[in-house]
């Protein structure tokens, strides 16, 4: 990181309010013109100067370009803390700058409001799909206490959730994983899931899009990966499997939380399941190929379908298979559609 590009980035009010709004949550370029009130070309040249100077980092989600302070390989964390430590002691010195912040946080509080309503739209169109299968097996308290519990043990590092949907199991592990990258292919579950893990700090909660069969992680970037209720989507369940194994380092764990066999076959069309549930035989050879250890799997009965966890190891060091990094992120410039 340059000094002299750091320095110049931070000498603009407009900027410095930027660096302390993104050290509270990841926004879109929208909504923090939203807050800035100011145009949207304006914010992203504020941006982009904060981005190439290492301060701030974008991501593309579809349509929209999310923004919030650097983290990950090749940042200089020691000044971003610092950057952060010295904004929260000007915020206390400066009643101006202080005035402002709070007039900020009051306008992302309404930007949170705006996301739970997108959130609660989405269950109420949805809830009685997702009752019915609910009425089917454990419900779901039990099912992620014993996915707690069967992580229990041993540290969970880094912890990609694969399949994210609404982000719960992103939230279930929230106070007990270092940090959490929730992944989902479908936009508008990402936004599902954004609006269910604000309240988590923003340096520890990545949301990004991807298909799990094509991970966009270099390999062996995460200690612990769960799939909950995401196999069975996948026609050949050995590719996200592959991917899984890929990105996990050696000695990491993975948790795999689906139905066990049936033979429900209205589940492929009321629900689009792909698979009918999964034998134990099946997962173990499955998880075997992906370069794991397999251990006893866990059943939760009380319902018609059968929920089961099963578990693995990942053996040594990760596959030596070419890295594969974030997809590259829009430029300043780049013309974002929606705004919140």
């Amino acid at each position: 990181m340059q000094m002299d590009a750091l320095f110049k980035a931070l000498a603009d009010p407009t900027r410095l309010r930027i660096a302390r709004l993104l050290s509270e949550m990841e926004l879109a370029v929208g909504e923090l013109a939203q807050v800035l009130g100011q145009s949207q070309p304006r914010v992203s040249r504020h941006v982009g100067i904060l981005c190439d100077a290492g301060l701030a980092e974008r991501r593309r989600e579809g349509s929209w370009v999310f923004l919030r302070s650097a983290s990950g390989p090749g940042v200089d964390a020691p000044v971003i803390e610092a950057l952060e430590n010295l904004l929260a002691v000007a915020e206390g010195e400066d009643k101006g700058f202080a005035a402002q912040c709070e007039a900020d946080r009051r306008k992302l509080a309404a930007i949170r409001s705006a996301r739970e309503e997108i959130a609660h739209s989405y269950f109420a169109r949805h809830a009685s799909e997702w009752d019915e299968l609910r009425a089917l097996h454990s419900p779901d308290e039990k099912v992620e206490e014993a996915l707690l519990e069967a992580l229990a043990g041993q540290a969970l590092g880094t912890l990609l959730d694969i399949g994210t949907g609404t982000g719960r199991i992103a939230e279930v592990f929230g106070d007990h994983a270092e940090r959490i990258v929730a992944l989902d292919k479908n936009l508008e579950m990402l936004r599902v899931a954004r609006a269910k893990l604000q309240h988590l700090p923003a340096a520890r909660v990545d949301l990004v899009q991807g298909d799990f069969a094509d991970l966009p992680f270099e390999e062996a970037s995460f200690d612990t990966v769960v799939l909950h209720q995401v196999l069975h989507f996948a026609p050949d369940p050995a590719l996200p499997l592959a991917e899984a194994g890929r990105v996990t380092r050696g000695g990491g764990r993975i948790a795999i939380v689906d139905f066990a066999s049936h033979d429900r076959e209205e589940l492929r069309t009321r629900h689009q399941h792909a698979r009918l549930g999964f034998t134990d035989a099946q997962v173990a050879s499955l998880l075997k190929a992906a370069g794991f250890a397999t251990a006893e799997p866990v059943a939760l009965e009380g319902g018609e379908l059968v929920v089961k966890i099963w578990l693995g190891t990942r053996r040594g060091a990760a596959g030596k298979g070419e890295k594969r990094k974030a997809p590259a992120a829009a430029t300043a410039g780049e013309a974002v559609t929606e705004s919140s």
